[in-house]
């Protein structure tokens, strides 16, 4: 449907001595992981960023002190009761509602309100993409890890899909608008032309799909639509500010801040010792993401900016440029990857990957049980819906 190969993978080359990932950045666990095979193949350069050179700050922008490290630490053992208690019901609830039966939230202070809020938006919505309210308590974090680092592309992970596209025909700004499909076969229409195949690989996003735009005749099955209608698409934006200088310890990959608003820019990352570029890339996640893409882009800088000179000081510079995303408001995305909301679970996943009267496969990052809201895990089911075709 784009001017571009690659969807929710998406390199920016606007700053020409700094490319930055727009969507998807970092290789997960770089390990046995498909995409490390990949990278190894093409010879491309990475990075290694790591949680161990963070930095925290309170909401003054002072570093935060031991006793409060480990106060959110403790907010761990909090989330893990909370999550065993609702694993003893046979009926799945939000992962906020399941803190609400072990959290008296009336007799905690401002300070302990905001260790649990920064604890939920920075280790768990900034990790799925769905807010605590709409996340399944039993299966949020129902998924396989690979082991290892976290690496991001230096080039951009657009060398991927390029590597991948090779001697490939490709037929760009084609919208689709119908799929239909029967014992002959399948016809994609699209704002452009007509394809006719003997079978069809659907990877549209989970977003895509559940605003049914995209008309399937005959209707998908009623279980495969469930599956579209119940899993959840989150939202996870980027903001990337460039200044003058690194006016920030550029030690650190990773600074956090605890905020007054929950989810309120909590997340950073330094460039300024990956690429030598004095770059911040700041995250919003969740509900607050969402508010932030009603805004003018002015007003969210201002908002990004005003967390940094809470820390740093009201005398840090104005950015020179910047960069963010709206992945929400994208016509061909509706939201950044999908996550379990309450009610669904890896099943759901694998129903939704089921192939509809051997002519369409449905591959992506949602139809993964194992893997969902990554590249491998979208990579891997384009090799099993290749196994599945091959194998009949």
């Amino acid at each position: 449907a784009r001017n571009r190969i690659g969807g929710r993978i998406w390199t920016s080359q606007q700053w020409t001595d700094v490319p930055l990932d727009l969507g998807a950045s970092w290789i997960h666990g770089t390990e046995d992981n498909p995409i490390t095979a990949l990278a190894d193949e093409i010879g491309a350069k990475r990075a290694i960023t790591s949680y161990e050179r963070s930095i925290r700050y309170d909401p003054k922008g002072t570093i935060v002190s031991d006793a409060r490290d480990r106060a959110i630490e403790q907010v761990q053992k909090t989330v893990t009761l909370a999550v065993a208690k609702a694993n003893q019901s046979s009926r799945d609830i939000s992962l906020q509602q399941a803190l609400d039966k072990v959290v008296d939230w009336r007799k905690l202070s401002v300070a302990e309100r905001q260790n649990i809020e920064f604890f939920l938006n920075s280790t768990i919505e900034q990790e799925y993409a769905g807010d605590v309210a709409q996340l399944s308590a039993q299966y949020f974090d129902d998924q396989d890890e690979f082991d290892g680092d976290d690496a991001l592309f230096l080039r951009g992970y657009q060398v991927i899909p390029e590597f991948l596209a090779r001697g490939l025909e490709i037929h760009l700004n084609q919208p689709v608008t119908k799929v239909r499909y029967s014992e002959s076969g399948v016809v994609v229409t699209t704002q452009q032309a007509e394809y006719s195949a003997d079978r069809a690989v659907i990877t549209l996003p989970l977003g895509v799909l559940q605003k049914s735009n995209i008309q399937f005749s005959p209707a998908l099955p009623a279980q495969k639509a469930a599956a579209i209608r119940n899993l959840g698409m989150g939202l996870l934006n980027k903001l990337y500010l460039r200044f003058p200088t690194v006016f920030w310890p550029k030690e650190y990959d990773w600074l956090e801040y605890i905020p007054v608003a929950k989810g309120h820019w909590t997340e950073w990352v330094s460039f300024a010792q990956i690429t030598q570029k004095p770059v911040l890339l700041g995250f919003s996640a969740a509900a607050f993401a969402r508010e932030l893409e009603g805004w003018t882009d002015e007003k969210i800088v201002a908002s990004a900016m005003s967390t940094l000179r809470t820390i740093f000081g009201k005398t840090i510079p104005e950015p020179t440029e910047f960069q963010l995303t709206r992945w929400a408001s994208d016509p061909f995305a509706y939201g950044s990857y999908s996550y379990n909301a309450v009610g669904t679970s890896p099943k759901t996943r694998t129903q939704l990957a089921a192939p509809v009267a051997k002519r369409l496969y449905f591959a992506g990052e949602a139809t993964s049980p194992d893997h969902p809201s990554t590249v491998h895990g979208a990579y891997l089911s384009g090799l099993r819906v290749a196994e599945e075709i091959t194998g009949e």
